[in-house]
């Protein structure tokens, strides 16, 4: 019987491959992903049996496919391989040229008891169905199967939905070895991705050689840590056309990111006449938006990074050049005698055009050379420079205006592809439900090619990476490559996951540790008595358990309470821990939760500010909940409110005698977060009358240029005071301050919870 499927898939057992002696492993369609768009198993119409390999094979594609990608597997897999000339009798393996239109990238696997055939219109569809194949052998085959294998009878026809589907890694912010970008590139290679967008100049860190000018890496390629350590390194042009070209025969295109006119303190430290103001400046070790950006108005300016360019073209053969083009303070521009002066001349009417006349210079240069650039979204501010492509990363705007003004777009939006965000905030299901071609794109004379993930490294070192990138990357290449006909199905995650299990195996055999697929566990805090609050620990995936226990923040020894599912009772302030373990094996990660069980916790609460919608803390009673929060404020316990003082009032439901207050207040200045210029706190008994308490401002210079997030304690001690109306106000600290990269913006505050503990 012959089952045809179409826009879905069902896990299947291995069939049987003849008769044997010994068994050998068996290869199953269980771990396809990206799903193929059609596939057909079982009868005489595809081979009826399976096909058995005993050890040796004979392969053969057509002449002038170099095909070294799959050679180089098959030479390490410990099989007899004999490779068989065009003209030669066809291998047992056989890869044929295609005399039909197959698709974007398209293929036909057909997997009979005597053959093995790959059908493609070009070397580029043949690799993918050689991708297709890899993930049917046994996953053993990873590191070797020299007595052979057995594979299910079975044709696939496939093709790409979009023609662009990439990561982005930034080697910048923290430094990859050319051995680790490799195995990221064979990582994506697996998944059918055919971009890696290789992010190698920025503020912390120029990566690229250029030589013209050493110092761009001699200086800019390394920075002084904050704990006077150094941190850096930058790539040989031997490495970098080694890693070109690794890419190339697994058809991946390699496209470089050389940011301007921002992002590019690390030039400006090696070079410093590059900038407006002249001055010398270290290469940054912290992160956010530096108002030194190339001077517009320079000449010299000019000359350099069209010297640059020429070293990059030289260096990369891709069409497309990425030139960044975000986050570019004007202030410099504003006051730059230069850079006026070179708005009076050249027409242009305000520093958003300056942008894109920069941009322009530079998008002439490389297009004279064959050369397109491409930037982020923000290049659309001062009108769309000529015949440049857009990545849209501030949601999907500025891919669908890219779209109307008809050049191409390509998407990568925070909501859906940011990688370096915590699982808490894009996980899995999140990324593999993404559609990234929205109706308002469609019918206009640009279009979006594809998309890409991103995986930024302010915080993410080497040996974190790959287990931020799979498998919400794995995610999107199936998005970006089966589309939406197939993972917008109902019960199409589900199917996905099912096939990522098997898709692991492979990964495990090549040595690859995925994350978590989201976030395994979720708290929650519930009312108990005085001083205490009830928690239970729920699993948020599939096969999650783990034993519970309780940090006290007053330095004792941990206490079991439990395990996942169970109710459980926490008095005062400390971590609840989760040893997570999946599938009944424990696994490294352990979950951690800030709690409190206090007199206020869950009491009645009322605020005098709207929250802000992104940072709710978990609702209206957010700031009494028992929840405090962790060093990253999307944890979704801090709570926040732009530019007003929050203000909240707590009923105790009784008057009791209070030993202490406090609160936790986040410090994140580049994200405009700052402290309040002080906290009031005030009580009552009547719920009418407050009277003042104390008012507090010990945090002393942190309002002064300081980006470091930080999470500051404010403790007052209130000796037994009895009271049943406890109010907190944090007063707001005005706009940013003028030496801040967005001067006169609103501020932000952030709090945790109001924490009131009461005498024994």
């Amino acid at each position: 019987m012959v089952q045809l499927l179409k826009f879905s898939f069902v896990i299947l057992l291995a069939l049987g491959c003849g008769s044997s002696s010994h068994p050998l492993p068996q290869g199953a369609l269980s771990g396809l992903v990206p799903q193929p768009q059609s596939v057909t198993t079982g009868g005489e119409d595809v081979g009826g049996r399976g096909f058995r390999c005993d050890g040796s094979l004979t392969v053969s594609w057509p002449e002038g496919w170099g095909m070294k990608a799959v050679r180089d597997w098959l030479d390490g897999s410990g099989l007899d391989v004999l490779q068989t000339a065009q003209g030669d009798a066809p291998g047992r393996i056989a890869w044929i040229r295609s005399n039909r239109p197959l698709g974007l990238e398209g293929y036909v696997l057909r997997i009979e008891s005597d053959r093995v055939v790959i059908e493609a219109e070009d070397e580029e569809g043949a690799f993918r169905g050689w991708t297709t194949l890899r993930q049917i052998l046994p996953p053993r085959c990873e590191q070797g199967c020299p007595r052979g294998f057995e594979l299910p009878a079975v044709q696939i026809e496939d093709h790409a939905y979009l023609a662009h589907r990439g990561l982005l890694l930034d080697c910048c912010r923290h430094f990859m070895q050319p051995a680790f970008v490799k195995r990221i590139i064979d990582a994506i290679a697996l998944q059918k991705m055919n971009v890696l967008h290789w992010h190698l100049t920025e503020d912390q860190g120029w990566r690229l050689p250029i030589q013209a000018y050493p110092k761009l890496t001699e200086v800019g390629g390394f920075r002084t840590e904050a704990d006077g350590t150094e941190h850096g390194g930058f790539y040989t042009r031997e490495e970098v056309r080694d890693i070109v070209e690794y890419a190339a025969e697994r058809h991946i295109q390699v496209i470089p990111e050389i940011e301007l006119p921002g992002h590019c303190r690390a030039a400006l430290a090696a070079y410093p006449w590059l900038g407006c103001s002249g001055e010398e400046m270290d290469v940054p070790n912290n992160w956010g938006v530096f108002k030194d950006v190339y001077c517009a108005g320079s000449d010299t300016t000019m000359r350099f990074l069209k010297a640059v360019m020429d070293e990059v073209c030289d260096l990369f053969p891709s069409e497309v050049i990425h030139i960044g083009g975000d986050e570019v303070p004007k202030v410099r521009w504003a006051s730059c005698e230069s850079c006026q002066r070179r708005m009076a001349e050249e027409g242009i009417a305000n520093e958003a055009e300056l942008q894109t006349w920069f941009v322009n210079e530079i998008g002439n240069h490389l297009a004279s050379k064959g050369r397109r650039i491409m930037g982020w979204d923000e290049i659309l501010e001062g009108g769309l420079p000529k015949g440049a492509m857009v990545q849209s990363w501030r949601g999907m705007e500025g891919a669908i205006e890219a779209t109307h003004q008809g050049t191409d777009a390509v998407v990568s939006p925070t909501s859906h592809c940011y990688l370096d965000y915590p699982l808490r905030s894009t996980d899995l299901k999140e990324v593999h439900g993404f559609i990234p071609v929205p109706d308002a794109a469609k019918g206009h004379r640009g279009s979006i090619v594809g998309g890409e993930c991103n995986m930024w490294t302010e915080r993410a070192p080497q040996d974190e990476v790959m287990g931020k990138v799979f498998p919400r990357a794995t995610g999107l290449a199936e998005v970006l490559w089966s589309g939406p006909q197939i993972t917008q199905l109902e019960g199409a995650y589900d199917g996905f996951l099912d096939r990522l299990d098997a898709l692991s195996r492979r990964w495990a055999e090549m040595g690859l540790q995925p994350g978590l697929e989201g976030v395994p566990v979720r708290v929650e805090v519930l009312p108990s008595t005085l001083g205490k609050v009830r928690v239970v620990v729920h699993p948020n995936l599939r096969n999650v358990g783990g034993m519970v226990s309780f940090e006290p923040s007053t330095n004792e020894a941990a206490q079991p309470l439990g395990k996942v599912g169970d109710t459980l009772v926490v008095a005062g302030r400390g971590t609840l821990v989760v040893d997570v373990v999946i599938r009944g094996r424990r696994t490294a990660v352990a979950e951690r939760f800030p709690l409190a069980g206090h007199a206020g916790a869950h009491q009645t609460l009322d605020l005098a500010f709207e929250p802000s919608s992104a940072y709710t803390g978990g609702g209206m009673q957010a700031l009494a909940d028992g929840r405090l929060g962790s060093s990253d404020f999307r944890d979704g316990a801090w709570q926040a409110v732009q530019g007003e003082d929050l203000t909240c009032t707590l009923d105790l439901g009784e008057s009791l005698p209070i030993e202490r207050l406090s609160t936790h207040l986040y410090l994140y200045q580049d994200a405009w977060i700052f402290m309040p210029s002080k906290v009031e706190w005030s009580v009552s008994i009547d719920g009418q009358t407050f009277e003042p308490l104390a008012t507090q401002a010990p945090w002393g210079d942190a309002l002064l240029p300081n980006p470091n997030q930080t999470v500051i304690p404010v403790n007052l001690s209130a000796k037994g005071v009895r009271v049943r109306h406890v109010r907190m106000r944090l007063v707001n600290p005005g706009p940013c301050p003028e030496w801040h990269a967005a001067a006169t913006e609103p501020t932000w505050l952030f709090a945790d919870e109001l924490v009131v503990e009461v005498a024994h």
